[in-house]
């Protein structure tokens, strides 16, 4: 029976932008496949049946490597910790093939511990298994979440023993494959403008309006529209996605940790988790790498930081968009912020739709108890949906009756209340299926995470792995 991951309609559409965007790679050999982790849940979107697609299937692909179309490593720099960078580029990874979904999108099949590449510089191009586990068990919380976010499509443990100075060592090895939109990043065009190649630029350009943002595309292609216009919607567009992304986080207490300008996509997509880290309690300052000593990458700085990236990418794209232009689109970033966090937080709140005065100061009032109270943030939001109910509308105390009766309770409670007697009969019914929808009942606090690798590390016991992927996916 052929494979058929290996039949889908594979394009080459960044193999067509020609060699000065990446380099062909070959695939590790690796001495074991034992397949993980599969997500069943992404095979629909490119019209596969779950029951039709085998273990082996996944290993002969994603594992063993058959070759569909030449592996590409891709070319990118990068500021890391606001240092420019230009020995980057996928060093253990590459790019697998390109297909399109049942939505007509473009996706990418993504390596990450593949093997060496002309970018390895002196690493073994390698995955631990742990680092493995991590990412699928990130990309599952956040798409839960509601967070724009690459997934992973399978893990594969490959028989290797590891040494890192991060991990009890020697550690267990894996390949991953993640599946996103675009592995095209803010540094693939910080690369070009390092080369002084504004020719290169503006190719990708096109490519990436023609391929991600292909409303702009079309509409450049059917009015007299200059090109450099259309290069401006993008940017525009791009600050819009990001500011949204970013929000995201916030609202789901989520800390990337490494915002490194390689690790920003141009489609505003979330991808490439390390050393992230979910809020235990609403704290600003939190850092979730141990690396990131002054705290540049903290919780609370990452809007500041987002912003900053896209400022950064202003100069490769002033190669072909006015500078004056470029800086209109990135004064909109705090606009779109700021209305994006604010109903993310509204629906984690409960409501669809409030005045925004009424808005502004329920969300003031919630990050004050938050932070005043240092209570689970992800528990304070599953209390509130398995806790909700209509006659809080016509009694305050019954509202989380049981906290500890602080100054900031007592006023969130309050103003709670008067927005609850606000709604509509018809709004009240919905609040509790809005607080399901936005509140899942499962978290994934490092500690959840460490206990399930335990059992992974000590007994080779997967199951509390699978239990925990299920509950992120549909608690």
């Amino acid at each position: 029976m052929s494979n058929p991951l290996l039949s889908l309609n594979y394009e080459p559409a960044i193999e067509s932008l020609g060699g000065d965007y990446f380099d062909e790679v070959p695939a590790a050999d690796f001495p074991q496949h034992i397949l993980r982790f599969r997500n069943d849940q992404l095979l629909p979107k490119l019209g596969l049946d779950p029951s039709q697609v085998t273990d082996e299937h996944f290993t002969q692909a994603f594992g063993e490597f058959h070759c569909v179309r030449p592996f590409l490593a891709l070319r990118y720099h990068g500021y890391q910790f606001n240092e420019y960078n230009p020995n980057l580029g996928d060093g253990r990874g590459f790019l697998y093939g390109q297909v399109r979904g049942t939505d007509g999108r473009l996706y990418d099949f993504g390596t990450k511990g593949s093997g060496r590449t002309p970018y390895s510089r002196s690493a073994d191009g390698r995955l631990t298994l742990k680092g493995g586990v991590r990412e699928v068990l990130a990309a599952e919380a956040l798409h839960r979440l509601g967070v724009r976010t690459s997934r992973c499509f399978s893990l594969v443990e490959t028989g290797e023993s590891l040494w890192r100075g991060d991990e009890p060592s020697p550690t267990r090895s894996s390949v991953m494959v993640r599946f996103s939109h675009s592995h095209i990043r803010f540094g693939t065009f910080e690369r070009l403008h390092y080369l002084r190649r504004p020719d290169l630029i503006t190719k990708l350009l096109d490519f990436v309006i023609e391929y991600y943002y292909p409303e702009l595309h079309l509409k450049a292609s059917n009015t007299d529209i200059y090109q450099a216009e259309k290069y401006v919607l993008f940017y525009a567009e791009l600050v819009k996605k990001v500011a949204e992304l970013v929000a995201q986080w916030m609202a789901a207490g989520f800390c990337h940790a490494v915002l490194n300008t390689d690790n920003m996509s141009i489609t505003g997509e979330s991808f490439d988790y390390g050393p992230f880290a979910f809020i235990p309690t609403y704290d600003p300052k939190f850092i979730a790498a141990y690396f990131d000593y002054y705290g540049l990458y903290c919780y609370g700085n990452q809007p500041f930081i987002c912003k900053g990236n896209l400022e950064k990418l202003q100069q490769p794209l002033a190669m072909a968009i006015p500078q004056a232009d470029l800086d209109a689109a990135l004064t909109k970033f705090g606009e779109y912020y700021n209305t994006a966090y604010r109903q993310l937080m509204l629906n984690r709140l409960g409501f669809d739709d409030l005045p925004e005065a009424d808005a502004d100061e329920l969300l003031k009032l919630t990050i004050k108890l938050l932070a005043e109270s240092q209570v689970d943030y992800q528990g304070f939001f599953f209390e509130l949906r398995k806790q909700f109910d209509r006659t809080w509308r016509d009694d305050a105390s019954k509202i989380f009756s049981e906290a500890e009766p602080t100054d900031s309770m007592a006023h969130w409670r309050e103003f709670y209340c008067h927005v609850l007697q606000t709604l509509s009969a018809d709004d009240l019914d919905k609040m509790a299926d809005r607080l399901r929808q936005h509140n899942p009942g499962q978290s994934l606090l490092r500690p959840t995470i460490e206990a399930v690798w335990e059992q992974i590390a000590v007994e080779d016991n997967w199951e509390p792995f699978y239990a925990l992927v299920k509950q992120l996916q549909i608690s």
